[in-house]
């Protein structure tokens, strides 16, 4: 695939819904390897993926690829639509692939009951099976336990073509890519190196830019105050120079502003004044041309609660069916108002299956809750958008405001009827936490959220006085931020039915370091 390549030339690209274009004279060359696609929610990730695929066509420019182009999105709801074809096939690549993403022979027949993370192995797959030049991969990490990250790493590693990879997981994202795409509307900058180096970059080219910009801001100050003197000092000569008011007999009086005329030195105020006029409209064109990015504010208060009653949520000893004559059993488990607890498991253990049970056991009203689930369909985020947009002023400006901390773009929020994955996820969580909730369950909640957005929303668990029951896969999340550890794994004592079991204990490193 040496001869292969993935060409954007001056690429403007805008929905009908957004007041601003996406892209706008985008123009790249990309070789084989793979390129990191890094930005905030909303800032057109996706849709460059998109474009590269053919999915969405430019309204000025072009997109060349060199061959053909698979594009693998974020979500996992649909079955890829070769499955069937590759779970029976008996060709090399096949085989290998099937091998090293631990994809079973009953997925097909299964699809509706595998997790979402075995769904997203699945969907990756498939798309390598395909062989494509180029390969546009959406947050391939999401859902997916700490060794299948292993495994894809490793597929992924042996791809030869034109890879595109937008991803939140910065070890994926340094470990693959020799390049980053940064995206900052309206700038887009590509950077040699992996997340790491690019953001390194990054940083070091913004702070210069800083600089520059407040050295080019105080020469602009120091020229206009000096512009205010000159004015002020003319305005003065003028005054003196004027024969208005001289009594018509006093000669001596008006030769000497004849002989100040004459000699230009009443005019000296004057001519400095336009020169510096020259050099204010100078000054003003450099600090324009300088573009130094705002700091935004970014960073969340949760403002919850700690609950006044014991128990929070109390599930009596029980089974679980996980599908396909599966599985999980687990003892009595209980959320008291201080508790912070991490469900952990590789994919396809029940975790998701276990927290919609524990849903049905709570011992708080509805309203005392947020619940921010793994997926959440489209239908649902249209409904969320329009329930955002009839808020009260009051209530929608505090929405915003916690939106906007989480370092997305507000307006955005507001002007469309499909927002992405992550941005829904910031919204459904400004949503909750307005009503002080007093226990916040999460499953998976870094999944689709930008690295910025995972920071804030990590710092700011980490201060909530909400009880916790938080799902996931990103250990270093889990670390910060819980103390009691809910474990599922196989339960080698059983027999017959193939069985997961859940252990409570406390956090446990060696679980998380796995």
């Amino acid at each position: 695939m040496a001869d292969a390549f993935l060409e954007f030339d001056d690429v403007c690209f805008y929905y009908e819904s957004s007041n601003a274009p996406v892209f706008d004279g985008l123009t790249l060359r990309l070789y084989p390897g793979w390129t990191g696609i890094v930005g905030a929610n909303g800032s057109g990730k996706t849709t460059l993926l998109r474009l590269a695929a053919r999915e969405l066509r430019p309204q000025r420019g072009s997109v060349r690829p060199h061959g053909s182009v698979a594009y693998c999105p974020q979500r996992t709801d649909d079955l890829p639509a070769d499955m069937q074809s590759f779970i029976e096939a008996v060709d090399h690549d096949a085989c290998r692939l099937r091998g090293v993403l631990g994809i079973g022979a009953d997925w097909f027949d299964r699809w509706t009951t595998l997790s979402h993370g075995e769904r997203k192995r699945a969907q990756i797959g498939v798309t390598l099976w395909r062989a494509p030049l180029a390969l546009a991969l959406d947050e391939p990490t999401n859902h997916i336990d700490r060794n299948a990250r292993r495994l894809l790493a490793q597929a992924l590693s042996s791809f030869a073509g034109v890879g595109l990879l937008v991803s939140h997981d910065r070890e994926l994202l340094d470990a693959l890519c020799g390049q980053c795409l940064m995206i900052d509307p309206p700038a887009v900058t590509l950077r040699p190196g992996g997340y790491t180096k690019a953001a390194e970059l990054a940083a070091a080219d913004e702070a210069r830019a800083r600089e520059e910009y407040r050295a080019a801001a105080h020469e602009l100050k120091r020229l206009r105050k000096t512009a205010a003197d000159r004015a002020r000092e003319a305005a003065r000569t003028d005054r003196i120079r004027s024969k208005r008011g001289i009594a018509p007999k006093d000669h001596d009086a008006k030769s000497r502003i004849d002989l100040a005329r004459y000699s230009g030195k009443d005019g000296q105020a004057g001519r400095v004044l336009r020169q510096l006029d020259g050099r204010l409209a100078q000054a003003e064109g450099k600090l324009k041309s300088i573009r130094a990015k705002k700091q935004a504010r970014l960073g969340i208060l949760l403002p919850g609660e700690t609950a006044r009653r014991d128990v929070l949520v109390s599930v009596p000893a029980g089974k679980l069916p996980l599908g396909a004559a599966r599985e999980v059993a687990f003892p009595e488990l209980a959320i008291s108002p201080e508790d912070r607890v991490a469900l952990v498991g590789p994919n396809g253990a029940g975790k998701t299956t276990l927290v919609r049970h524990v849903m049905g056991r709570l011992r708080l009203p509805p309203q005392s809750v947020v619940y921010l689930a793994q997926e959440i369909p489209r239908e649902t985020a249209r409904q969320v958008v329009l329930e955002v947009r009839k808020l009260p002023r009051k209530q929608l400006g505090k929405v915003i405001s916690y939106f906007a901390r989480l370092g997305s773009s507000a307006e955005r929020v507001l002007g469309t009827d499909d927002p992405s994955p992550g941005e829904l996820r910031e919204i459904m969580l400004a949503l909750g936490v307005c009503r002080n909730p007093q226990l916040i369950i999460m499953d998976e909640p870094t999944n689709h959220l930008d690295l910025p957005s995972i920071e804030c929303l990590e710092a700011a668990l980490a201060e909530c006085p909400s009880a916790l029951l938080l799902v996931s896969h990103d250990f270093r999340f889990l670390r910060r931020l819980t103390k009691t550890q809910w474990e599922i794994r196989p339960d080698d004592d059983a027999a017959g039915c193939p069985r997961m079991r859940l252990f409570v204990g406390q956090m446990s490193e060696e679980t998380l370091l796995e």
